[in-house]
């Protein structure tokens, strides 16, 4: 299915592109969001007359992802869980409880955008995590996991 894309959409393209998807990718995530477009002559007249005001909420949304990326770069979170005395977690630190723990620090953080690559942490220490702040963006913050007595 070919569709024109409303936004920049990971690998697939920029603002205009047209892509060639799967109905069901299509149908399931890039219409619902408001991603995509069907790749018609009616919706291709539609945006092109669109395509300047698309492209300045494209430019809006990347210079605010840039600027929580400097604000997030380096920021350091501790977080206490409970563990045994080998260091290992009663339970995990997943994306959830490191979401929380930035946005009591002051810089509000969706728990989709923490990337974790084992899904969870599961022993104290200190990590870096990567959190993905839009399809360009991105930042690291330094995570303390210390455990509680």
């Amino acid at each position: 299915m070919e569709v024109i894309l409303l936004e920049k959409v990971g690998r697939m393209g920029n603002v205009g592109d047209k892509a060639n998807v799967k109905s069901g990718y299509a149908r399931n995530y890039l219409f619902p969001y408001a991603k995509a477009i069907p790749a018609t002559k009616e919706n291709l007249a539609n945006f092109e007359a669109r395509k300047v005001e698309l492209l300045a909420v494209a430019a809006t949304k990347l210079v605010a992802a840039q600027a929580r990326a400097t604000k997030l770069n380096g920021l350091r979170i501790t977080i206490e869980a409970n563990a045994g005395e080998e260091g290992k977690l009663f339970g995990s630190v997943g994306t959830r409880d490191i979401a929380d723990a930035i946005t009591l620090a002051g810089q509000p953080v969706e728990k989709s955008e923490v990337l974790l690559p084992g899904g969870a942490l599961r022993e104290i220490g200190e990590f870096q995590v990567a959190l993905a702040l839009g399809s360009e963006v991105s930042a690291t913050i330094q995570l303390l996991v210390v455990g509680s007595k």
